[in-house]
């Protein structure tokens, strides 16, 4: 046992390879046993993800999670910056260039209104909640956007700890409610064609949701979807801190 430890521990990119696909499979097994396909396996398997993550964290007491488990260690390089930037560049694999065109001024509006309205939302509900003072509504607003953009403006407009996992924790949930509703939503507004993908994915912004939402919908959308959400990740990340904090600031 000693050894096999050992050799766990020496490997750990692989052997959180190998875990992150148990959950995987595990979450499928599940979305199609049990929940017959209602709710989709990847939104499932995302839960098991962050389950396993509290647990270990009440176990390590640690600040990385299960990542500070030895045996688990690897963890720490697949959640990281880099596996995260390539897998968001990734998902834009396989989309056509003639398609994209064809989404016109129709993609640009998206992009530009789905942002706005998600910072707007989440710069609500943060006043809503008591947080009052510009810098935090502007970090959660820019949460409901993605989770990557909430600690972006987070850092750039030097907003504390607290703010920031909020911002990030926003994002998350919005995540995995567009992974869920995704599916059951789609055949009411016509998600099935490479346009509309586009348009969903500029008005949703967030990559991860879209690209499990949509792989659960139909698996020949995911590269459109993503490629408009990588945008609207961008472009958040790019107006969040800069354009829309300063008009916040105004308003307040």
């Amino acid at each position: 046992m000693e050894i096999i430890f050992n050799f766990f521990e020496k490997n750990g990119l692989i052997v959180s390879f190998v875990t992150v696909g148990i959950i995987s499979y595990l979450g499928f097994l599940i979305s199609n046993h049990i929940l017959r396909n209602k709710i989709p396996g990847a939104a499932v398997s995302i839960l098991l993800g962050l389950i396993v993550a509290y647990f270990a964290g009440l176990q390590t007491g640690g600040s990385k999670g299960i990542a500070d488990l030895s045996l688990f260690s690897g963890m720490s390089l697949l959640g990281g910056s880099m596996f995260r930037d390539f897998a968001i560049v990734s998902t834009a694999m396989g989309a056509s260039f003639m398609l994209i065109r064809q989404t016109g001024i129709a993609g640009a509006i998206s992009l530009v209104l789905g942002t706005a309205v998600s910072f707007m939302g989440g710069s609500v509900i943060a006043f809503l909640f008591g947080y009052h003072d510009a810098v935090s509504m502007a970090t959660i607003g820019s949460g409901a956007c993605t989770f990557i953009v909430g600690p972006v403006t987070g850092a750039a407009l030097q907003a504390s700890s607290e703010v920031i996992a909020l911002s990030i924790a926003t994002g998350v949930v919005k995540s995995i409610l567009v992974t869920i509703s995704t599916p059951l939503i789609a055949k009411y507004i016509g998600l099935n064609n490479a346009h509309a993908a586009m348009i969903y994915g500029g008005m949703m912004g967030t990559t991860s949701g879209v690209s499990a939402g949509l792989a659960a919908t139909d698996t020949k959308l995911v590269p459109y979807g993503a490629l408009t959400a990588t945008f609207a990740t961008g472009m958040g990340c790019l107006l969040c801190p800069s354009v829309f904090y300063l008009i916040l600031e105004k308003i307040l």
